[in-house]
């Protein structure tokens, strides 16, 4: 025998009211011996798919480090690329903020997106500037060469990720509840990891070449 309590959650993360019950059945409920108290539907449907997430997020971003340094063959390199994800998580996590959304499940299928277009923009342009680096130009050169020649495709791909989900960050038919929060943080992650790439990635290339490149220096003389 059970008895069910439901109730629709607006307003506010799921998560956040589910532990808010949790605390006040605790504090004020004494069940007696053999009734206890269990939590499910959309709660523990979250609680699933985010342990699942726990998971896949840090194995996807494994497999792009691996494939980073197959492409690059440094491993140096493919960290310089992977410091475009905490700057795609903070657009992301600003724009939830700013629209008053709170982080669920498909606002973190959303980051998963997120990284593998801001690898992307930055794998691109770091190709780029390496090919000119390894024709002979000097690491600010080769730094704002690749950037200058790079622009238009970085902003072409982040501009049709973005443009494409505009609609679904401002609908409101079926389902947006769930659409939105995706949506939301692919944009504004793009705009802060396109600015990255653009901006502070060629500026910290040209230092750590030219680091790499006086040590060796070094080295070589006697």
């Amino acid at each position: 025998r059970y008895t069910l309590v439901q109730a629709n959650v607006a307003g506010r993360d799921l998560g956040g009211f589910a532990a808010e019950v949790r605390r006040a059945v605790e504090a004020r409920v004494r069940p007696p011996a053999g009734v206890f108290v269990t939590y499910g539907g959309a709660f523990e449907n979250q609680q699933r798919a985010m342990a699942r997430l726990r998971i896949v997020v840090p194995l996807a971003i494994t497999l792009i480090a691996l494939l980073l340094w197959a492409s690059l063959r440094s491993w140096w390199l493919a960290g310089l690329v992977l410091v475009n994800l905490p700057f795609a998580a903070v657009g992301g996590v600003l724009a939830l903020w700013l629209r008053g959304l709170h982080l669920s499940v498909s606002a973190s299928i959303g980051f998963i997106a997120l990284f593998g277009v801001a690898v992307l923009n930055g794998l691109v342009l770091l190709t780029t500037v390496q090919r000119a680096r390894q024709a002979g130009a000097a690491p600010l050169d080769a730094a704002t060469d690749g950037a200058r020649e790079r622009l238009r495709p970085v902003l072409m791909t982040a501009l049709v990720a973005s443009l494409g989900f505009i609609p679904v960050a401002l609908s409101h038919g079926t389902g947006a509840e769930v659409q939105r929060p995706l949506a939301t943080v692919v944009i504004g992650g793009l705009v802060t990891s396109t600015l990255l790439t653009l901006l502070v990635l060629p500026t910290l290339y040209a230092w750590i070449e030219t680091r790499l490149a006086a040590r060796a220096e070094r080295r070589r003389v006697p």
